[in-house]
């Protein structure tokens, strides 16, 4: 498979898996990018890898690590002006339910990894504790605390709508 062809069908996969553990549209077609251009840059690399996805995944999430700790040193903790990224709700645009989106922001950071590489992604156990660097029974044990936070969550709204 060529790049472009890759590119044409993960991008969308990609950029909803980075959305669920960013939090931020922009912030996630910014890192997707990044991480494509770099894919390109290596493709003869990245195509051999057994998931060029989780690869393209992988790195920005890295990218955003590195964003995060560079803007860290730059923009004191204490100032009451930094607000915390998240996404407006009712963007028309946004390739993830807003009640979904909020619901996924509240659970910890590994948490909403694990539930992006997994379902977002459909990655298995083992390819997602590779991508992450964890065990896979630490992928395991993540993915069922975040559906059981995410079903005590969503149940009584999914409930609520059922009803209406």
């Amino acid at each position: 498979m060529d790049f472009a062809e890759f590119y044409r069908e993960a991008r969308d996969d990609c950029l909803r898996t980075v959305l669920v553990s960013v939090g931020d549209q922009d912030t996630a077609q910014e890192l997707v990018a990044e991480a494509f251009a770099r894919a390109w840059a290596s493709w003869r690399t990245v195509s051999s890898h057994p998931a060029p996805r989780a690869w393209v995944v992988r790195t920005a999430l890295n990218a955003s690590v590195s964003r995060w700790r560079r803007r860290r040193r730059e923009i004191s903790l204490a100032d009451p002006s930094v607000v915390a990224d998240r996404p407006d709700g009712g963007a028309a645009d946004s390739p993830v339910d807003a009640v979904i989106m909020a619901a996924l922001l509240r659970l910890p950071v590994r948490q909403r990894e694990v539930v992006a590489l997994r379902l977002f992604l459909d990655l298995d156990t083992a390819q997602t504790a590779q991508v992450l660097g964890i065990a896979p029974g630490t992928v395991k044990a993540h993915l069922t605390r975040a559906t059981a936070a995410l079903r005590e969550e969503l149940a009584p709204a999914l409930e609520q709508e059922n009803r209406s």
